[in-house]
């Protein structure tokens, strides 16, 4: 807020607001608007049903303008790099969207994303303009630190209500990066978007016109439970959306796993499975050998033994004696709950409801045709205690999402063997909430993380602690996260141990083998978790770039020839050079890679790297290993035309695609 005063113009446009403020857009007047408003006759420019900002042509050019940047890996920074499939990409999120397109094309299952709310305090405003040199590019976003980090004010700018093009920001922000996402995603895929009241309007506009309007399925309200209360605040706030969108009209894109089925309908000890109108709430007594059934119409409701918990039944022993035991259909709230059947339909489906569990009590399971969906609200309260927890009492982040929300997403966004991404990344959350659901169902999903190292705050807690960037405070969450995740496995491995060890002291047990071996499978999947990632940064091209040469000026396009002799670059690594060139060849990054004498193998005989020297002996061993595609730095048969020649036609013979760079 300025201290200056209002102009009289000022005024007008304010008293002019108050009355017609439908002739305003983003705090300016829409003449064609103001005009239609007064009653006279305007034909709309380009009239039809469309989402408009100022600055979305100019969101259409960065989107189609492609990256020459690549992915480097940072090994240090990294858990068992080699092994782990869980990444962290170090980068900003437009630019690795456009690196990852090639090698992820169609093949992501779920995407989440929590991205800026435009509170009207956030800092997102990137500088998205990535057609301008490199000088320009530095000039305009600002100085870098001493170390070389872009400094806040450089890389951000806060997007204040007072902006005259405020939601115009935000929408040129995500256009281009919601668009890019749309193509990672399976033709099953769904995406998950986090959003509060600021611009939850104007975000289903945008998803309609880059998903679909037919692709929307469910604007989820998530009741938070923190009430944003202030001076001027009418209503008390305690809820935010997540807009939920297919890549695809119709597509099952929603798993229906038994842990979210459990919450909306009647399992194995659900209270109500059966009712009917004219019959009391009696207990079934089943004999499972003989199928006899036997219905206790004379229940006294006396018989309920009530304490401060829970009411139970008590049981006819004399039954219980011969065989029989007790199905019921159970009480909730106090209340006695009646069957839904009458005994005769439960008599004729008794093999289709009634299950035995191996605790020797029988439980009845309404078995209905197709399974409920998750309903579209939610209630799950923030993670900063979560996270506040992990990092030994020092909170680093205000808003940070829970851990059973980001959970409960994924559990029903992907099945156990799909890539997760959040470009988003934030706290880290989903990295972590992926890693702790893999735990507990035994999943492997893949999680990509994306955060830019975007600075903190020099007042901040996690600047004194010493993370001077998000990224470098997301990374240490997932560490920590991993080592306390492993922590609990090895306690439930114990348990399962000691649980082996019991079985095998007994003697004639029916299934005693079967029940070991499954603690054994069990044990097994819980050492085997992955609970690592590896880094990689967003950085420059390991292979020069051509720069386009202002006039004709033949001096500088003779100097740029010279210099494409050797297309590598100076500061360029053999092991850099690989990620870049899996990545432009489609491959992914979790793609297994073997280092044989002066070559790479990728994912067996796939792809051949030839990045360090070449033989005719070399050679020779490449083509013994059958790859279908080799790709070799043209600089290695500098001075031996010949070599290259016969390579050439040595792999054109044995049916291998060759490429020299």
């Amino acid at each position: 807020m300025d201290r200056k005063s209002l102009t009289p113009q000022e005024i007008k446009l304010q008293q002019l607001k108050e009355i017609l403020p439908e002739a305003f857009a983003e705090g300016k007047i829409d003449w064609e608007k103001l005009k239609a408003t007064l009653g006279e006759d305007v034909n709309f420019a380009n009239e039809r049903y469309v989402l408009n900002w100022a600055g979305k042509s100019e969101a259409f050019k960065v989107l189609q303008t492609p990256t020459t940047k690549t992915l480097v890996p940072d090994k240090k920074e990294s858990v068992n790099f080699d092994e782990t499939e869980h990444i962290f990409i170090e980068g900003e999120n437009l630019e690795v969207l456009k690196v990852l397109q090639k090698s992820y094309f169609g093949k992501v299952k779920m995407i989440y994303i929590d991205p800026p709310y435009n509170t009207g305090n956030d800092s997102f405003i990137y500088p998205d303009k990535f057609s301008e040199t490199k000088d320009e590019y530095q000039k305009r976003v600002g100085d870098k630190d001493e170390e070389g980090y872009l400094t806040k004010d450089g890389i951000f700018r806060k997007n204040s209500k007072e902006n005259g093009q405020y939601h115009s920001n935000w929408l040129n922000m995500m256009y281009p990066r919601l668009f890019l996402a749309k193509n990672l995603l399976k033709q099953d895929g769904v995406i998950f978007i986090s959003i509060d009241d600021n611009e939850v309007g104007n975000l289903r506009l945008m998803m309609n016109e880059v998903f679909g309007e037919e692709n929307f399925l469910a604007q989820i309200t998530i009741i938070t439970g923190a009430n944003q209360s202030g001076d001027g605040v009418k209503i008390q706030k305690n809820t935010e959306y997540c807009l939920v969108y297919s890549k695809v009209p119709d597509s099952d894109c929603i798993i229906r796993v038994d842990k979210v089925n459990e919450s909306y309908r009647n399992l194995n000890d659900a209270p109500t499975p059966f009712e009917t109108r004219d019959e009391m709430g009696y207990t079934i007594y089943y004999n499972p050998k003989t199928k006899e059934i036997i219905p206790l119409k004379d229940y006294d409701k006396s018989k309920i033994k009530t304490n401060k918990a829970s009411q139970v039944y008590t049981d006819n022993q004399e039954l219980i004696d011969k065989g029989f035991l007790p199905l019921r259909p159970g009480i909730r709230n106090k209340k006695l709950h009646r069957w839904r059947w009458g005994i005769e339909t439960f008599k004729a489906r008794i093999d289709e409801i009634v299950i035995f569990e191996d605790d020797g009590e029988y439980k009845v399971t309404f078995k209905q045709e197709g399974l409920n969906p998750p309903k579209n609200y939610l209630s799950f309260s923030g993670g900063a205690s979560e996270l506040k927890e992990l990092f030994n009492g020092v909170q680093y982040f205000d808003y940070p999402k829970s851990i059973k929300y980001i959970k409960y997403l994924v559990s029903v966004g992907c099945s156990k063997n799909d890539i997760v991404v959040d470009f988003f990344s934030g706290s880290g959350t989903t990295s972590h909430a992926v890693m702790q659901l893999n735990t507990e169902d035994g999943g492997n999903r893949k999680c990509i993380s994306v955060q830019l190292p975007e600075l903190t705050g020099k007042e901040s807690e996690a600047f004194k602690y010493g993370y001077k960037t998000i990224s470098d405070l997301s990374k240490e969450r997932i560490r920590k996260a991993g080592k306390q995740i492993q922590a609990e496995i090895n306690k439930k491995i114990k348990v399962k141990v000691k649980e082996i060890k019991e079985l095998e002291a007994q003697l004639d047990i029916d299934g005693k083998e079967e029940k070991i071996n499954n603690l054994k499978e069990e044990i097994e999947k819980l050492k085997n978790q992955d609970l690592c990632f590896k880094v990689l940064k967003l950085s420059d091209s390991n292979f020069k770039q051509w720069q386009q040469i202002k006039g004709k000026d033949a001096e500088a396009l003779e100097q740029q020839m010279l210099e494409f002799t050797d297309p590598v670059s100076e500061n360029s690594t053999t092991e850099n050079m690989v990620y870049e060139l899996l990545l432009k060849s489609g491959k992914n990054l979790n793609s297994k890679l073997e280092h044989k004498e002066n070559y790479y193998c990728v994912n067996g005989n796939e792809l051949i790297f030839m990045l360090e020297k070449a033989t005719q002996e070399i050679v020779d061993k490449v083509i013994a290993d059958k790859p279908q595609k080799v790709i070799a730095l043209d600089r290695l048969f500098k001075d031996n035309d010949q070599l290259k020649t016969n390579t050439s036609l040595q792999m054109k013979d044995a049916g291998i695609e060759f490429k020299t760079i």
